[in-house]
């Protein structure tokens, strides 16, 4: 499903600070910076096929060469992109240590977006496919550990018997995550798309409660 761009798409990135030009090495980091920043709100956007290399390098604001100067390719970027979505959602499931906790990392990765970059384009880029089978199983595991993570916070253990059910429990509430973040990027679709983090977490918790508690 793919989330409209109409409100909330990419943005240039383009410097405008006045300050002293950055050694070598800084001004390398810097583009790289830039080039991950813009090509990971595009992908999750407009999605990995629609996307071109000239797309990203003119939202970052520097020549197209450096797409393969820095990351070998689009696929090497969208790879890139990936792995430090990986890496910030792999953060965030270690946190979780009770179901107290998950509504409320629930709505830090949702309630946010208005905002140009966040959370919640994480969300958005786990929903696009590359197409690569390498990038396909790292997508695919990152969201089997974060369900896994969710589904321990409710007693699950890998070798209890029922645990099948309580880890299907904790992956329609993965669902629900992601379902918020696709309908709060689509234009005009209230009150969902207006709600704050105080309407959300009400609400989530129930049915956190609902799904994960055992009866």
């Amino acid at each position: 499903m793919k989330a409209s761009s109409s409100q909330a798409g990419p943005v240039p990135l383009t410097p405008t600070d006045n300050s002293p030009p950055p050694s070598r090495r800084g001004a390398a980091a810097r583009t790289r910076g830039l080039l991950l920043d813009s090509a990971r709100r595009r992908f999750a956007y407009d999605g990995y096929a629609a996307t071109t290399v000239r797309d990203i390098a003119d939202d970052a604001g520097v020549n197209v060469a450096l797409i393969n100067r820095y990351f070998r390719s689009k696929e090497g970027l969208f790879e890139a992109c990936l792995k430090a979505v990986i890496d910030e959602l792999v953060h965030a499931a270690r946190t979780v240590a009770d179901l107290e906790q998950i509504p409320e990392i629930i709505v830090s990765h949702t309630a946010g977006v208005l905002a140009v970059d966040g959370p919640r384009d994480a969300l958005l880029l786990l929903l696009r496919s590359s197409g690569d089978e390498r990038t396909e199983q790292m997508r695919t595991g990152l969201l089997r550990t974060f369900s896994e993570r969710l589904a321990a916070a409710a007693g699950w253990r890998p070798d209890d018997p029922t645990g099948d059910q309580l880890l299907l429990r904790a992956q329609l509430v993965l669902s629900v995550a992601f379902g918020i973040t696709v309908l709060r990027a689509s234009p005009g679709l209230e009150p969902l798309g207006s709600a704050t983090e105080q309407d959300l977490t009400g609400p989530l918790r129930d049915l956190v409660e609902a799904l994960l508690t055992r009866h």
